[in-house]
């Protein structure tokens, strides 16, 4: 069994709105994504989604974008992005997806030797526009965090999903990154990131103690599946 990840998938098959104002290299980026991901994954194989994944406003619009990853092989494992307006009721979302897809929210995945908890996560207090409804929402993404750790399996291999990086400017800790390593994730894969802002040091693989960071945004990766783990 194997654990890939990628973020940011950005469709938008009712929308019609395409990537490629952010440059040449997002020409078919979802097809580009597709064929990497038929040639790697296998029905055991786990992908983790980490936000940002359909431009659609409501379900309705997203539907099909989330009909076209349901659709992919392997269990599919997706988490909220800020981009992700179409969703607005777990019920709802959950009700739309098939084929061992799953969304976290609160709440935690166990598959195989592997357990998946995360949250979206949102801005950090050391950024410069920080004010008090960011205050707010951070408060409750952390909440939400510890919501999701809580319902782990124990004697699992934890990967925690973020769609925000949960670090600040300088890989500094934040309780994102706390909660993640006091709860012994050997990952956490995020996203959010794009263009230019991927080249600062702050991006690509970096460890807090055991836990490993690491950056999927679908540019970043060239349009392919990161491999996280196997068992």
């Amino acid at each position: 069994m194997k654990v890939f990840a990628i973020s940011d998938l950005h469709l938008s098959a009712e929308q019609g709105k395409t990537m490629d104002m952010f440059g040449t290299h997002w020409v078919g980026h979802f097809d580009k994504i597709k064929q990497d991901w038929h040639e790697k994954v296998s029905q055991d194989d786990i992908v983790l989604i980490c936000g940002d994944i359909s431009w659609g406003m409501k379900l309705s619009e997203a539907r099909g974008d989330l009909s076209d990853i349901c659709s992919l092989p392997g269990n599919k494992i997706m988490i909220k992005g800020n981009h992700d307006f179409w969703h607005s009721s777990l019920s709802k979302t959950r009700a739309v997806l098939f084929n061992n897809t799953y969304f976290i929210q609160n709440d935690a995945v166990t598959i195989g030797n592997f357990a998946f908890a995360g949250s979206r996560g949102w801005k950090q207090r050391t950024d410069s526009d920080f004010g008090a409804e960011d205050e707010k929402i951070y408060r409750h993404e952390t909440a939400r965090l510890a919501m999701s750790i809580g319902r782990l399996e124990q004697k699992k291999r934890l990967i925690g999903m973020m769609h925000y990086p949960p670090f600040s400017a300088g890989r500094g800790e934040t309780e994102f990154t706390k909660a993640f390593c006091e709860a012994g994730a050997e990952a956490v894969v995020y996203g959010h990131v794009h263009g230019k802002a991927l080249h600062s040091p702050d991006y690509g693989d970096f460890s807090i103690g055991s836990t490993v960071f690491i950056e999927t945004s679908c540019d970043y990766l060239g349009f392919r599946l990161r491999l996280i783990a196997e068992d």
